[in-house]
Order: structure tokens, then sequence, then C-alpha cells
């Protein structure tokens, strides 16, 4: 019998075959899937903020971008996953609140967003697929069995990417 993994905010897990992984909740935070189809194992972060540099408290790798990316792939790599087989999908990034500025604290989803692509680049990990940035929350649930990410929105018809 399968099971489904769930990851917290600022939080992140793996698994494999047939069980799921979920992340409850992607306002402006972002979820990270990266997955090897090969081994039909895949890890997930629920990243919170871009940069952990300019927080004090950044003990936990995974509320950050820029580590939580990093830990992940690295968690991958130990749990056997092959680097040039990895790919990536996102989601989540928006701007759950309409404010006319131009202040990049109040652009957290996309300044997420940003921090993780960078952060996949450095690791040379290509987006499979996202679904980032608008308005609106995100549920997320990646299957390793068929790398098939389903996107769950209040009021809309799940997306599968």
């Amino acid at each position: 019998m399968s099971s489904v993994i769930r990851v917290g905010i600022a939080d992140m897990n793996y698994c494999k075959g047939d069980d799921s992984i979920t992340t409850l909740g992607l306002g402006s935070c972002v979820g990270v899937v990266l997955y090897d189809s090969v081994l039909k194992m895949c890890g997930m972060v629920h990243v919170m903020l871009p940069d952990s540099s300019k927080i004090r408290n950044n003990d936990n790798l995974a509320k950050f971008a820029d580590t939580g990316v990093v830990a992940l792939y690295e968690g991958m790599v130990k749990r056997g996953a092959d680097r040039f087989r990895m790919k990536a999908k996102i989601a989540g990034g928006a701007q759950m609140f309409s404010f006319n500025t131009n202040l990049e604290m109040m652009r957290v989803g996309e300044s997420n967003v940003h921090a993780v692509k960078e952060a996949l680049m450095k690791l040379r990990i290509p987006i499979a697929a996202e679904d980032t940035g608008l308005n609106y929350g995100r549920t997320i649930i990646f299957s390793p069995s068929d790398c098939i990410l389903r996107i769950r929105v209040v009021g809309k018809s799940e997306k599968e990417i």
C-alpha cells in the first residue's frame, strides 16, 4: 500500500516508488521537487524565503531557497540519485497581496522563484515544468512513479505538469 509523505512549511523530505509527496499552502512559498525518473525517487522542499544571509536565525536549511535547494540536491545524491538525470519541477511563488510598490521585500513570491531558479541553475538541474506566480495559493502532490506534479487550487481544476 502506498503512502503520502507530507512536507511542512520550511521542511523537506524524500520518497520513492509508489509513494507520493505533498506540501500544502504554497502562497509566496515555492515547492521544489527534484526527481530521478529512472530510480523513481524524489525529494521536495517547501521554501519560505529567498536568501539565508539576510536573516539571523537561519539554521533551518529548508527555509531558504539558497540553502534548501542545495540540501535537497545533496540528500538526493546521498540516496543514490544520479545528478545527471535529476530534473526539477517547481510551483508557488504567488503574490498573495496587492501592493503598489517596487520594494523587493514586498515581492517575496517573485524573489523566491528567482532564487530557486538561480540555485537550480548553479547545480545544473533543468526545470522540466513550473507553475509559479499569479495571485493564488497551491497544494502540490508529486508521484515519483509517473513523475507528475499535481497542482490543486481552490475553485480551479487540478492541473498536471
